[in-house]
């Protein structure tokens, strides 16, 4: 057999810790190198986990004080990025994700801009090959040598665009097509990869606060995103608009990621606007349902065979907030489950795997009928809103405060 293309040290970082996990545990581990893991849409591939967990918990494997930030991880082999805030400072930390080791460091000058919450970072690194991007709270760009931290290039996204500061600050995580880094930013931009050279950008609108979603339709490469005037459908090439939709809310706090089925869209907002599916053709956006069933503040939901699965409400009432299952195809609500908060969830092996606002680690049955708790572990304290990933057996999460924990999930029995 002839392997061709180049090898590069990411991917045999990748490589190797893929082979550790075959040969060492039972089951299938993966990376989760961007915003919403390797395939776009909060899910993993990573199999072989056990329904049960030990009655003390979890423990940690290891726990490290990042900075203040709702930044999300990413994982590629033996590297780990998050970000965080102190001390008008931000940091890109990359870490051994065994052992939480430094391995390298970024600072720069940045505001906290703690706008009703703690404020910090809030878009998740994007690990492609070589190189790692990072958007920090007040739009500086960066492009990162994912071995040692040196800088490729970088951006001021604010001066580069035009564009204003959001209220919340720049978080929409960078989305890596072919050879363009895609954002949303008050304007949908793209830029060369490589180089930071500005490819394409689009007239101005108000800005959201999730990112770009790619996706193929009648021979197209296209962009789906929600900024905060409404859901916007762009050709990849060169950035113009194909179809466009109003969808505003109050405060100006669109902040989702669209979901993309075939020739439909969803999309959903907090405070009381709720969700809508769209059918993408021939350049319009058809409206097929809009209702409040799912009311998404800024976490997404999952969709899992036909069914979402997303924290219903807003954070300013967490306690009222409540998980929801609704189907996809017809807004329809089958069940909601209170006592979680305004919390997060990913999924890996047919299950849910949820992080509570108030930091319990919960493993769930993803089922149409009725919530179905499998097990339950203390794994983090204080305001837990950003999403856990995966990666390679482990889980992370971190608090508002910047405290990010790891454990290892328990492998079914050979």
């Amino acid at each position: 057999m002839t392997m061709r293309g180049k090898i590069t040290s990411g991917s045999l970082r990748s490589v190797s810790a893929l082979l550790v996990c075959l040969i060492s545990q039972t089951g299938f581990c993966d990376d989760w190198p961007n915003w919403s893991g390797p395939g776009f849409n909060g899910i993993s591939q990573e199999t072989g986990f056990a329904l049960t967990w030990p009655k003390d918990g979890l423990a940690p494997e290891w726990t490290r004080e990042i900075g203040t930030g709702f930044s999300s991880m990413s994982v590629v082999g033996d590297r780990l990025l998050a970000m965080g805030h102190a001390e008008e400072t931000e940091t890109v930390w990359c870490l051994n994700p065994a052992s939480g080791e430094v391995l390298w460091k970024h600072t720069y000058p940045g505001q906290l801009l703690p706008n009703l919450h703690e404020g910090g970072p809030g878009a998740t690194p994007t690990i492609d090959e070589s190189r790692v991007y990072t958007v920090g709270k007040e739009g500086q760009l960066f492009c990162l040598n994912l071995e040692d931290g040196s800088v490729i290039w970088q951006s001021m996204l604010q001066q580069e665009l035009g564009v204003k500061l959001p209220e919340w600050g720049f978080s929409s995580s960078p989305r890596v097509l072919g050879n363009q880094l895609i954002l949303e930013a008050g304007r949908v931009v793209s830029f060369d990869k490589l180089t930071g050279k500005k490819i394409w950008q689009t007239e101005l609108h108000e800005a959201g606060y999730g990112s770009a979603t790619v996706f193929e339709q009648g021979g197209q490469t296209l962009i789906a995103t929600l900024d905060c005037d409404g859901l916007r459908v762009l050709k990849a090439e060169d950035g113009s608009e194909l179809a466009f939709a109003e969808w505003k809310s109050p405060y100006k706090t669109n902040a989702t990621t669209p979901i993309v089925v075939g020739d439909t869209i969803y999309i959903s907002t907090g405070y009381k606007v709720g969700c809508a599916l769209f059918r993408l053709t021939e350049g319009t956006l058809e409206r097929i349902y809009a209702n409040t069933n799912m009311r998404n503040h800024f976490n997404n939901s999952l969709l899992i065979d036909g069914f979402l699965y997303g924290f219903d409400g807003d954070s300013h009432n967490g306690r009222n907030v409540t998980l929801n299952c609704v189907n996809y195809e017809t807004g329809e609500l089958k069940w909601k489950q209170r006592g979680l908060g305004c919390g997060s969830l990913i999924a890996a092996d047919g299950k849910l795997i949820i992080l509570a606002e108030t930091g319990d680690l919960v493993l769930a049955e993803p089922a149409s009928g009725s919530f179905k708790e499998l097990a339950r572990t203390k794994f983090l304290t204080g305001r837990c809103w950003t999403s856990p990933i995966l990666a390679n057996g482990r889980v992370f999460g971190r608090n508002s405060d910047g405290t990010l924990v790891c454990v290892t999930l328990p492998r079914e029995e050979k």
